[in-house]
């Protein structure tokens, strides 16, 4: 197994010690990282005994240990995959070019905007989710919040590696922003709007862990492709990580959906309201939020810089040697739809310029599954409602779409009959007036909100009442 030296003081396995310029560079950034943790993470569970696992290989199987600690003492570090000695640039102009082990001057800038992009939206939600333990449905659920956060704070030291490493002052002082960065704040708020989004109840922050943690998979997908191997190793086993965020949001959905069933059957011809429960249509409204600005994550349908992290080798598609047997994308075209003169026409575009939009598909593919998931407990429970992914031209802010107007269908509206349906569409006031009462803490083991069906199983085979979190 590839192990990680934990008796550092900040756990590797890139033999930091070997670098003892690093290594100081590293070990005064966190304390920093340390107090903005204090500040910006979980509130008041500092002290708490909470059942997280910890990474202890790089292994595909068997890497992780389960244990109770205390989120301030978890073993935050620098994971890499083990290193290929073979392994070549795989796409773009660079195609059998030894893989680059150090930044190309050339291409210094572009993937310093990579990286920092990416870096930034691991503390991000972090801060977003800082207060959601004081509402958890459960201890089970309190466990997997704490779970996720951890990791994104590991993902953050993951790419601030990267920074420290790879790109000397300019990177000391990128890594330095991204804690001074605040999710919200109108001053010094973070990169993508996503992130800036409140989070204030546990059906938002199963809708983030589904679909915009999904986006997030899909990012590190395209750059476990990349030429620069530092970077597409970290982002390999960051994904072993991200897997159970998109767990938490895919099941945590389904739990809610599944209890709102129970109450429908029981009752039949009640408001399911007057039961403490998530109406179905109210669910619909959140997934078309935050669908909608999780599908910006991707940039505009035609890109220059998508082109050019291409062609550089930097950024390639996800599952890029897998998946295609051509690798240049040069001869080829990509059909984008755009609103000419109020109707749809379709136009192609060089598939370099379209790469963003390649992305975006991948993710509304890979999102879809997830749908037909609910799809199927409605099924099953005999419910007459199906789930449905708004269009990618809904609710958007981002791209050739952002400067008009959609119904989830995608079919162009004026600006009046958009406002006129969206409350049809989006969550109102009252909808999240709503979720927001459902927010009340349970903390007993083995009890769940009135809201949320329990899991299907325990975690890492525990038993139902298991104590998760040490209150």
């Amino acid at each position: 197994m590839a192990t990680i030296d934990y008796e550092s003081k900040i756990p590797n396995n890139v033999d930091l010690a070997s670098d003892k310029r690093l290594q100081r560079a590293l070990e005064k950034w966190q304390p920093d990282y340390l107090d903005w943790w204090k500040q910006m993470g979980p509130t008041d569970f500092e002290d708490k005994d909470i059942y997280l696992r910890t990474a202890v290989s790089v292994e595909s199987a068997g890497w992780a240990h389960f244990g109770h600690v205390k989120m301030p003492d978890y073993r935050w570090g620098i994971f890499l995959e083990p290193h290929a000695a073979d392994r070549k640039v795989s796409f773009g102009d660079h195609i059998g070019v030894d893989a680059w082990q150090e930044v190309p001057g050339e291409f210094r800038t572009d993937l310093r905007r990579i990286i920092v992009t990416q870096a930034d939206t691991e503390p991000a939600s972090v801060e977003q989710q800082r207060l959601l333990g004081h509402t958890a449905p459960s201890l089970y659920d309190m466990r997997n919040l704490f779970q996720v956060n951890v990791e994104e704070g590991r993902h953050l030291w993951a790419m601030v590696y990267l920074l420290h490493r790879y790109f000397g002052k300019d990177g000391r002082n990128e890594a330095d922003e991204l804690l001074e960065r605040r999710s919200g704040n109108e001053d010094r708020p973070r990169i993508l709007g996503t992130f800036n989004e409140p989070i204030t109840t546990w059906l938002d922050f199963f809708m983030f862990a589904m679909f915009t943690d999904r986006d997030g998979k899909f990012q590190l997908l395209a750059l476990a492709e990349s030429g620069f191997d530092p970077l597409a190793r970290t982002c390999k086993f960051m994904l072993t990580e991200e897997a159970h965020h998109l767990f938490v949001g895919q099941t945590g959905i389904g739990r809610v959906i599944m209890r709102t069933c129970e109450v429908m059957n029981a009752y039949p011809d009640a408001d399911v309201t007057e039961h403490g429960v998530v109406p179905l249509d109210m669910i619909q409204r959140y997934i078309n939020f935050w669908v909608s600005s999780s599908t910006d994550l991707y940039g505009g349908e035609v890109s220059s810089n998508a082109a050019n992290f291409f062609a550089a080798g930097l950024k390639g598609r996800c599952y890029e040697e897998k998946r295609y047997t051509e690798h240049t994308a040069m001869q080829e075209s990509y059909v984008i739809e755009k609103l000419v003169d109020g109707k749809i026409v379709k136009e192609e575009v060089p598939l370099r310029n379209a790469l963003n939009e390649v992305l975006r598909t991948d993710y509304l593919d890979d999102n879809q599954k997830g749908v037909d998931y609910w799809n199927r407990i409605l099924s099953k429970a005999n419910i007459d409602f199906e789930f449905c992914l708004p269009h990618r031209r809904f609710n958007r802010e981002i791209g050739i779409y952002a400067n008009n107007r959609f119904d989830t269908q995608g079919n162009p509206l004026t600006e009046a009959e958009f406002v006129a349906n969206q409350d049809k569409w989006l969550p109102k006031d009252e909808d999240r007036q709503y979720v927001s009462s459902l927010m009340v803490s349970v903390t007993e083991p083995g009890k769940y909100a009135g809201w949320i069906a329990p899991p299907s199983k325990d975690l890492n085979g525990q038993a139902a009442d298991f104590d998760y979190v040490r209150l």
